[in-house]
Formats: structure tokens, sequence, C-alpha cells
């Protein structure tokens, strides 16, 4: 194999498991005989992570380094970390040591037959159920049904990506796990494999139930972004129009109920109802042209990154 690999592991109080983990994927890429960069990011580590890296580091120039001044979160350091890749193809981790690095060759297996994302699916997961497993499925099959790209797990870290496929896609929030549906609406070709994930036996988990709505409300910006981010004056003015609609049928009801000697203004909550509606889609049109001059702002001004970076290692 000739290819160049990167493989990108964020990082976050995981002190016990870095060193374990690194000699796990240095044997298995030293095994494919491919060329490689294993790039950890230290994303604001309280415990000794940071300490760790270094010392690999010293010793491996393959192994690369990025240390956040602070944590900025999975997706900022993933992000860093493709950003600073400079493989062929690219393989993002968890640095928990249940993603296994013997999987690797079985994502690079799935790439050579000519798809462009790979992602990873955790058949048989290990964790817990209630407060992981079933709220992760729920969102799984809701994300598939609003992106339209049907992926059993897209909460699964492991995927495998081609370089000129992901370095240009900007990643905020959650959004990592959404990269396979962006490449499907570019065209690219999605797989999925099965892939072996372990029990976590060191240090605890950053994930909670709670991450779940947070990945809720990233999925409605990702089907904003995904629908109308070239024309958001058809979202919000479509809405918008409803909304005048509605407060105009609203107000007519109310005139015909007076005029017919029925129901006066104040014996009907309808005119409350007509000005608000009818307020609220002033707004939303509104707010639909604001939004089209930020989408213009966007597109012609400079790209600006979601971390900061304190220092970087054999980069």
């Amino acid at each position: 194999m000739n290819l160049k690999l990167s493989i990108i592991l964020p990082a976050f109080n995981e002190e016990e498991n870095l060193e374990p983990l690194y000699h796990e994927i240095k044997k298995t890429l030293d095994d494919l005989g491919s060329s490689y960069e294993i790039i950890f990011i230290n994303d604001g580590s309280a415990d000794g992570s940071l300490a760790i890296l270094k010392r690999l580091a010293s010793t491996d120039a393959n192994l690369k380094l990025i240390d956040f001044k602070h944590n900025f979160g999975q997706t900022a350091a993933m992000s860093a970390g493709i950003r600073n890749a400079t493989g062929d193809i690219i393989i993002p981790m968890d640095a928990d040591r249940q993603n296994d690095p013997a999987d690797i060759p079985k994502f690079l297996a799935k790439i050579a037959e000519g798809y462009d994302v790979v992602s990873g699916w955790r058949k048989e997961r290990q964790d817990h159920f209630w407060s992981r497993r079933l709220p992760s499925w729920l969102a799984n099959r809701l994300i598939s049904r609003i992106t339209k790209v049907n992926i059993h797990d897209y909460g699964c870290s492991m995927k495998a990506y081609k370089r000129e496929l992901i370095q240009g896609v900007n990643l905020y929030g959650e959004m990592h796990r959404f990269i396979p549906a962006y490449a499907s609406w570019q065209g690219a070709r999605v797989s999925e494999i099965i892939v072996n994930h372990r029990p976590r036996i060191a240090g605890q988990t950053k994930y909670g139930i709670w991450r779940t709505f947070k990945v809720l409300l990233d999925l409605i910006v990702v089907k904003f972004l995904s629908g109308y981010m070239n024309r958001p004056i058809h979202f919000f003015g479509g809405i918008g129009f409803v909304s005048l609609f509605l407060g105009f049928l609203a107000a007519l009801a109310a005139l015909i109920l007076k005029i017919a000697h029925l129901r006066d203004f104040v014996a009907t909550p309808l005119p409350i109802f007509a000005a608000l509606l009818i307020i609220v889609g002033v707004q939303l049109v509104a707010m639909g042209i604001i939004a089209e001059m930020m989408m213009r702002t966007y597109y012609e001004s400079q790209n600006k990154e979601p971390y900061i970076i304190k220092e970087k290692i054999n980069l």
C-alpha cells in the first residue's frame, strides 16, 4: 500500500488510555505497510494526557500533537485534526479505546471498492441501554429519515474519508457526526461497515443523555443548511407567508362574525390571533431578508476556525 493514512484522535482527560491505544494503532499501521501519521488533539485535558502525548511525540515523528488552550469539544478537535492532516485517507477515532484499531484495514478495503466515505456501525454496542443505546437508536432513525442517508450509527466516531472530500468541510457544534450526510448530498458514495465496539476499561465517559438533545438541535441546523443555506428567504419567507395567510383568515372570520352579529370582537380571540399571526409573519419575512444578507456576507468573508491552537508538534 502506497497511500498515506491520517488517524485523528481527539483526547480529553484520557491519560490511562492514550499510551495503550497508541501502541495498538501503531502495530496495526506498521503491519499494513503504509505510510501514516497519528494526530492527537489534546482538547484542554486537565489530567496528565498532555505530558503523555508529548513524551510519545518525542520518540515517534509519526505522532503529531495539537494542544488546545482549553476544552473546545470533540467536533472542534476533530476539525483541527482533519485540517492539519496530510493523508490520502483520514480516519477519526475516539481516544477512549472503545474503537478498535484492528478495524482500520476493513475501512481501507471498503474505500478501495470505490467509496468516498465509510461509516462505522457499532452493531454490538458496549454501552448502557437506557442512557446511551436507546437515545442513540432513536436519534439515528430520526437523522436517517430527515437526511435521507440511511446509516445505522451516525454517532460512531470511527469513519474513513477521502481527504479531498472532507478537508473543505467546516465543522461546528456536534456536526462531525453528520459528515456522511453532507458528503452524500455532494454526490459522494457512502457505505457502512460493522465495527468492533469495546467496553470502556479506563477513564470516564464524557457523554450523557443530554447530548442527544444537542444532536437534535444540530440536526435542525443541518436540515436548514442542506435545503436553504443558499436561499434562506424561501425558508423564513415561506413560514412567514403561511402565518400571514392564517392571520388574514382569522381577521376575516372575526369580521364576518361581527357583521353577522354573532360575536363581537371582544367576545372572540380571533382578533388577537389575527394580530399575532400577522406580526409573526412580517417578522419572519424580515428575518429571511436579513438571513439573505448574512448568507452573502458568509460566502464573501474569510474563513475562521472555531478553535484556538496553543502549539503544534511534528506538524
